[in-house]
This record gives structure tokens, sequence and C-alpha cells, in this order.
């Protein structure tokens, strides 16, 4: 089965997590989870990190950027990402410490 644009970002984006050693799961949104959670969420040295994946050109819902703000005001870091830009997870990551 041929992988989808989004679900290539999110590999791509556990292959550098993988490679830096953090923590990561991705949440269940439906049934007993909770809608507009980011794709994967991160500990990294203590540091709380919600990563939302999106493919081209497609952007963060009215919902899921209540939760990245949400998560931003609690103390935690969040970024959205794309093929572009995907070299910001490394960025995030080296800059934790």
């Amino acid at each position: 089965m041929a992988l989808t644009p989004e679900k290539k970002v999110k590999n791509a984006v556990a292959k550098i997590l993988d490679e830096y050693g953090a923590y990561y799961f991705y949440p269940a949104t439906g049934g007993f989870g909770r809608s507009g959670v980011p794709d994967i969420i991160v500990c990294f040295k203590g540091h709380f990190i919600g990563i939302e994946c999106k493919a081209k050109k497609n952007t963060p819902t009215a919902l899921q950027l209540r939760e990245l703000q949400n998560i931003i005001i609690a103390g935690g870091d969040t970024v959205v990402v794309n093929e572009d830009n995907i070299d910001v997870v490394r960025s995030i990551l080296d800059a934790t410490f």
C-alpha cells in the first residue's frame, strides 16, 4: 500500500526523533482520544514538543491551532512541518538542553 504524503512526513520526523533518542508517540484522536492534538507528541531532555505534520501546502485546522497554542501556553514547544521545512525538527532538538 502506498504511503500518503502526510505519512511520508510523519515517517521522516520519526526517523529524526529516533536518531536523537527522543521519546515520542502518535496520540489517538478518534473514539476516546482528543481531537486537534498534534500528530506526534515528543519528550526530549525533559522538554515537551508537539509536532503537527502536513503535506504540501496544507495548513492546520482551527482546532489544531488551538491545541498548539495551548501547548505553548503550558510551556512546551510546537512546530508544523511539511516536506519543505522538516529540518526544523533537528533545530528544535539541537536547541533543547
